[in-house]
């Protein structure tokens, strides 16, 4: 008789014991949904899966990949290039790579006159050969106006922040507005001169540091 009351016991706890590692489970799950970080989410389910002796539910992020794009970094890069051959502007426009990304710099000469934000004709191809490469990946974009250290005064522009801001937001609104790319992966920054490729101290090198970068984003 005593035997079998401490069998029922036994039984008892085995049965709490999985009630209480199916609510842990549970709550970790439910923590994990509700935080809209994808790495903590991914971390989460990972640790239930390990929880649950299982294997990782879900791939863990390389923090160490470059730029998660659609196709890879060569063929951007293919691209790129081809359309600065196509468009003879190699002296204009470049590319690079950096810790953030891609960024396709176009010298102020070809997109604005002196002193103006208003986008040239000139400029208008070369950004819609560029927002077509654009709008097949997934990456969001900065348009970044730069300027260099010369000081602007004008009514339009009272410094070279309103400057390199103005610049920046037509060049983005021409790729959005004009050339469907989606407003809702872009970011508009205006750096004034506080961002140069290149000492200001030619005009050769104050014309490098004119320009808009056109940043696409490691994700």
């Amino acid at each position: 008789m005593q035997e079998s009351h401490t069998a029922g016991a036994e039984r008892y706890l085995l049965t709490y014991a999985d009630l209480i590692t199916l609510l842990l489970g549970l709550f970790i799950i439910l923590y994990a949904i509700s935080d809209v970080d994808s790495a903590k989410y991914k971390k989460f389910m990972n640790q239930a899966g390990i929880f649950f002796g299982s294997k990782e539910i879900l791939p863990t992020e390389n923090h160490n990949s470059r730029l998660d794009l659609v196709g890879d970094k060569e063929t951007l890069k293919a691209r790129v290039e081809n359309f600065i051959k196509e468009y003879n502007v190699q002296n204009n426009v470049k590319l690079t790579e950096n810790e953030r990304g891609f960024t396709i710099s176009i010298l102020n000469k070809i997109l604005f006159q002196s002193g103006q934000a208003k986008l040239s004709e000139e400029a208008k191809p070369i950004l819609a050969k560029i927002a077509q490469i654009l709008k097949t990946l997934p990456n969001d974009i900065r348009v970044e106006g730069n300027t260099d250290d010369v000081p602007i005064h004008t009514a339009q522009f009272p410094s070279n922040w309103h400057l390199s801001i103005a610049r920046a937001t037509n060049t983005a609104y021409y790729l959005m507005k004009n050339q469907g790319l989606n407003q809702e992966k872009v970011a508009i920054v205006g750096n004034a001169e506080f961002n140069p490729v290149v000492k200001d101290s030619t005009a050769e090198a104050r014309a490098q540091n004119r320009r808009v970068d056109i940043v696409i984003l490691n994700k």
